[in-house]
């Protein structure tokens, strides 16, 4: 891919990362703090020249308003309890630091901590965050491409006041069909955890390797047709990549297309170490895996993800899949009722208390309930993580990783 050059100044993204009732932060060094809250009892404590803070401090909602920004270049500051992986199987709490700054904001009588950080720097933490740091040069550097593609049409909406609802719903006569929009953060650019993109700040262990592989790249962003792609991406499509419409609006992507992805069935225990962080490699069956469910423990599991008694569960028919068999639609058929529900997150997140690694399974019926026969981890829409980490193993260029993901794409420098 050609590369064509409009430079412009980077800009800074502001990431929603944890909210709460209380936050507890640790300042390691100097901050400053610019703004305060109109009866925030910390900004009060403050007299007006009194503006440099360190150590520990609680912030509640009376804090909203409050902006610490870093008196030098490698100040940073730890949050305590900050959820990661939400709703997943991987969902956990654990401290997180970060660069850049700290900013308070309230939403619905709780207070978000948004750190507001220049984009490259982010970028570098996101390719750490949902990879490993230890990934070779040109997956980093693909990564890296996809990341800032996506992040630059996410803050282009924003800009634009382009905001659309975090769940999307069409109801009908024994039909709920449900997506989850990335667009939907109105305080923020992007939050921190898998509903947008994973960013961890300086938690995760980078590598010189990351900061080269966000230089070499910096500012190229994948387009089609002059405009910067939603470049989607998951961990592991399972041997076949889906359409943006199964998992989403129905609004073609060309450059999201179905494709035999043959590398992603060579992963070895390195390859897979290079793209899957610890508690990612807690569950490790994610090429192929099986769920099974007793009629009982469905009915059960079912009641609690939906709230819809359906009854002793008798059958789970396919309605529609997309082109690499994932479930676009599902039809539950209950003692008391039947539901047809889609789209393929929410298939997912019906079926298990964890979420369903994919949609791509078929049903076996048992006697005594179903077993689940799945493939691939994640929507399988785009950037195959472990098929472009075995393509990068063989030291493919990244320019020809993300032309076999993403076909029909120029690679666009878009310093802005």
């Amino acid at each position: 891919m050609a590369a064509v050059n409009t430079r412009r100044q980077e800009p800074h993204v502001s990431v929603g990362i944890v909210k709460a009732e209380r936050l507890s932060v640790v300042f390691h060094s100097a901050y400053r703090l610019e703004g305060k809250a109109a009866d925030g009892v910390f900004a009060e404590a403050l007299s007006l020249e009194d503006t440099r803070v360190e150590g520990a401090h609680t912030f509640s909602v009376a804090d909203a308003g409050c902006r610490f920004v870093p008196v030098g270049d490698d100040a940073s500051f730890t949050l305590e309890e900050v959820q990661i992986g939400i709703g997943f199987h991987w969902q956990r709490t654990e401290a997180q630091t970060f660069r850049g700054a700290l900013q308070l904001v309230e939403e619905d009588g709780r207070i978000w901590a948004v750190n507001v950080l220049p984009v490259e720097t982010y970028l570098a933490s996101v390719i750490s965050s949902e990879m490993s740091a230890h990934a070779s040069l040109e997956l980093l550097k693909a990564h890296a491409v996809v990341s800032r593609s996506w992040l630059w049409v996410m803050m282009r909406k924003a800009e634009q006041r382009v905001r659309t609802k975090a769940l999307h719903e069409e109801l009908g006569e024994g039909s709920i069909l449900r997506w989850y929009d990335n667009e939907a953060h109105h305080l923020f650019d992007v939050c921190a955890d898998d509903h947008c993109q994973r960013y961890q700040g300086i938690t995760r262990q980078t590598t010189p390797r990351v900061a080269e592989a966000v230089e070499a790249t910096r500012g190229l962003v994948l387009t089609y047709e002059g405009e910067v792609c939603d470049a989607r991406f998951s961990k592991c499509c399972g041997g076949r990549t889906e359409v943006f419409e199964t998992c989403w609006e129905d609004v073609p992507h060309p450059y999201l297309v179905v494709k035999d992805d043959p590398y992603c069935g060579r992963a070895d225990a390195q390859v897979v170490s290079q793209v899957l962080n610890g508690y990612d490699r807690e569950s490790p069956d994610f090429l192929r895996w099986h769920v099974r469910y007793t009629h009982q423990e469905l009915t059960e599991v079912l009641r609690r993800k939906s709230g819809i008694d359906f009854g002793r569960i008798l059958a789970l028919q396919p309605v529609s899949r997309g082109g690499s068999g994932r479930l676009q639609r599902l039809r539950i058929v209950g003692e008391k009722c039947t539901v047809t529900v889609g789209k393929e997150l929410e298939i997912r997140k019906w079926l298990s208390d964890t979420c369903l690694r994919s949609s791509a399974f078929t049903v076996e019926p048992q006697p005594d309930g179903f077993q689940l026969h799945g493939m691939g981890w994640g929507h399988g829409v785009g950037l195959c993580q472990i098929g472009a980490a075995v393509m990068g193993n063989q030291g493919i260029p990244y320019e020809d990783i993300l032309a076999f993901y993403y076909p029909h794409t120029q690679l666009t420098i878009l310093n802005s």
